[in-house]
């Protein structure tokens, strides 16, 4: 198997040994590993965000991990900006550019190219919001499919954050999210790519995530959080969202016990690893999916 020519991508689930399976696989391949995933960008969030330990930056070299600061907006564009740019470094050195992540966003705008629709002004956004608060998602749905009948199929009527989404782009750009995907490309070929992804069986995946989470708590996550909240980061800011961090401020306050936080950290992740799981079999129907025995095995191969 000739993967020397290749961009590689490897995706799963949170806790599903993407990390691990890329080093390996980047030591047989003469590679270097490239973050892919939104939360492990930020420097400040190490423990929550399961950033690769530094050890393993001396097996192999990792970019794009822990270098911007949580008070500043990250957006899947410049990221790509970033990765295009490194595949071009990695290449040029003659190196395998090795992405891992769990953003499927991500890999989507790597391999499809992102959508280059004009930034919507926040007062309009907000309007719409509003609306879609004060009528509710079922009568803002039929408002959408008047407006942009071409996602009827496209978008589920339960969805409202693509419903909103879909109605604020026509209404500002009066052109449908769906055309704006279609008229956009990526910087590389399909054959470009060759594309992995570690699919973990539930209940093993549970295992994993429940005894990570523990970890977590041991190697330092509270600390961390206490630091982060000191940052007094804008609550708009994504980051914000990352699992663990509203978490453990309620622990912080008194208002949970520890027992109740790993808890609560723990239903949250497998949310998360379910949402990735659902994502991934509805965009990356292509990529080989490959089952923890069947790993070792396929780096045999190589």
């Amino acid at each position: 198997m000739d993967l020397k020519s290749k961009i590689i991508l490897i995706s799963g689930p949170t806790a599903s040994g993407k990390s691990n399976f890329a080093i390996k696989l980047a030591k047989k391949i003469n590679g270097e590993i490239i973050n892919a995933d939104s939360m492990q960008i930020y420097r400040e969030l190490k423990v929550l965000s399961a950033r690769p330990d530094p050890k393993n930056y001396k097996k192999i070299k990792h970019h794009l991990y822990g270098f911007h600061n949580v008070k500043h907006n990250f957006s899947t564009g410049d990221w790509l900006k970033l990765a295009i740019k490194k595949i071009k470094e990695l290449k040029k050195r003659k190196k395998i550019p090795i992405f891992v992540g769990g953003t499927g966003l991500y890999f989507k705008a790597l391999s499809e190219g992102l959508v280059s629709i004009p930034n919507i002004p926040f007062r309009f956004r907000d309007k719409i919001r509003a609306e879609h608060k004060k009528i509710g998602q079922i009568k803002f749905y039929k408002k959408l499919l008047k407006l942009d009948s071409i996602s009827k199929n496209k978008i589920n009527s339960t969805d409202s954050q693509r419903t909103i989404r879909a109605y604020e782009v026509k209404k500002f750009t009066k052109k449908s999210i769906h055309n704006w995907f279609k008229d956009t490309k990526s910087n590389f070929n399909e054959d470009d790519f060759f594309k992995i992804y570690i699919d973990f069986p539930r209940e093993e995946l549970i295992k994993r995530i429940n005894i990570r989470t523990v970890q977590m708590i041991k190697i330092g996550a509270i600390n961390e959080v206490k630091k982060f909240s000191k940052l007094k980061v804008r609550k708009d800011r994504s980051v914000n969202k990352a699992i663990g961090v509203n978490e453990i401020k309620e622990y912080l306050n008194n208002e949970k016990d520890l027992k109740e936080i790993i808890e609560k950290i723990s239903i949250k992740t497998r949310q998360y690893a379910k949402r990735q799981s659902t994502w991934a079999r509805s965009n990356m129907i292509s990529w080989l999916k490959l089952q923890p025995q069947e790993v070792n095995k396929f780096l045999k191969k190589i």
